[in-house]
């Protein structure tokens, strides 16, 4: 095939054909920025709203550890975090409220949760008992467990629904290795699956080799694809005025060198650069420990880490600032309650969501109608959910973004508070 070289708007133009062909994404190396626009509404904004996934399946329980309770050693005797009073122990739970606590890989965040800016809300998670990854993921993200029918993300329908006069066509970012689906329908947004000439990296001879790919499929100019191909152009022209070798944190901030705190470090230069995001969406995957997870250290230990310490550099970007974002971090599912034979965790149910912000209603670290790990009281064998994740969506979507249509959000579901704010 013939290479031939193209102006910065026709490249822009043609790559938005990406968006159509579902298998291309995996053509994409991973260090490349993608993102989800979401088309141009109007309305009164409230916080900036992150999303962050943890997909694989989280093991809350070493997470947020119910350090109080004796059925959680007896279950886990090599993966269970030691008690805050282990004076045995180099490494252990970090208290948080007397009953629950922080694994210590998570350490960077307790600063966070003592001055009030951070909560866990746990044994939650979606009703639907799927043990699917797969499903698991897709009914969260579309925020209706069980119901196979709908396509649209609840993270979509939150903008479509909502009336800001907003007019930036970078509501909506999600980083990552595709557009999430929490991002899909409803409000048809633009995905933009490669970037190679503007300032968040990009390589443009990995890019014209993606294009050599792409002009095997791209056929012509519909009227459609002209339409997604120009609102393309337009997003990536305004936050391509975003240099990320020049941006420089705030307050002392230093994030790793990681793409998950990478992502954080964009959206945080994009609200800077104050250019009307509403939401952004990363993920961080890897948490499907089967086997040899670890316990204080180890693979999952890692992961944490990498979590805890991403999250710390961007709250103390934010600063001040943070009063109008809110960060909300979930999994699939949890793991189950006793260890395997490989010294891991299967797939289990109830869980543990985080959330960071500015402001919260309560003072306590922990939120949770806490059902107890006894065997009368588990969920064959799991963590029974007694608090629906959708509830603690519907808190944020209400009262820090300022979306009261909470129905036509989560079709069918009537939240109940949780008391964050």
């Amino acid at each position: 095939m013939s290479q031939k070289n193209y102006t910065r708007r026709e490249w822009l133009r043609r790559s938005a054909a990406l968006g159509a062909i579902s298998s291309a994404h995996l053509m994409l190396p991973r260090w490349m920025p993608r993102m989800a626009f979401s088309p141009r509404h109007q309305a009164p904004r409230g916080d900036v709203l992150i999303c962050i996934f943890l997909r694989g399946g989280a093991d809350s329980l070493n997470m947020i550890v119910p350090f109080g309770e004796e059925a959680y050693y007896a279950a886990r005797p090599n993966l269970a975090i030691p008690r805050p009073d282990d004076n045995s122990a180099a490494l252990k739970t970090i208290d948080l409220d007397g009953f629950f606590g922080l694994h210590p890989a998570l350490a960077n965040l307790h600063p966070i949760f003592a001055n009030g800016q951070m909560k866990a809300i746990h044994a939650t998670g979606s009703p639907d008992p799927t043990r699917s990854h797969f499903e698991a993921m897709s009914y969260m993200e579309f925020g209706t467990p069980g119901e196979k029918s709908v396509t649209s993300g609840w993270i979509a329908r939150h903008l479509s629904t909502l009336d800001t006069g907003n007019t930036s066509p970078v509501r909506a970012v999600g980083w990552g290795t595709a557009a999430q689906k929490s991002l899909a329908g409803g409000i048809a947004p633009v995905v933009l699956k490669s970037i190679a000439d503007y300032h968040l990296g990009g390589r443009v001879d990995v890019a014209m080799q993606l294009m050599q790919s792409i002009n095997t499929l791209y056929q012509q100019d519909t009227e459609a694809l002209a339409a997604t191909a120009n609102a393309t152009v337009e997003a990536v022209d305004l936050i391509g005025k975003v240099d990320m070798n020049q941006y420089v944190p705030q307050n002392g901030a230093v994030y790793p060198e990681d793409d998950f705190s990478f992502g954080l470090k964009q959206t945080a230069a994009i609200i800077r650069a104050d250019m009307g995001l509403e939401v952004a969406c990363l993920d961080l995957g890897g948490w499907d420990t089967h086997a040899q997870q670890g316990s204080t250290e180890g693979e999952q230990a890692g992961l944490m880490n990498v979590l805890a310490n991403g999250l710390a550099a961007f709250h103390q970007d934010m600063g001040p600032d943070m009063a109008r974002v809110t960060v909300v971090v979930m999994s699939e599912f949890g793991r189950r309650l006793k260890e395997n034979a490989d010294i891991g965790t299967d797939h289990g149910h109830g869980g543990a969501m985080l959330v960071m912000s500015g402001q919260f209603a309560t003072n306590s670290p922990v939120l949770t109608q806490w059902p107890g790990l006894d065997e009368e009281h588990l969920d064959n064998g799991d963590l029974a959910i007694t608090i629906d994740y959708r509830n603690v969506l519907a808190e944020i979507l209400q009262y820090r973004l300022n979306n009261p249509l909470l129905q036509e959000v989560f079709p069918n579901f009537t939240p109940e508070p949780v008391g964050l704010f």
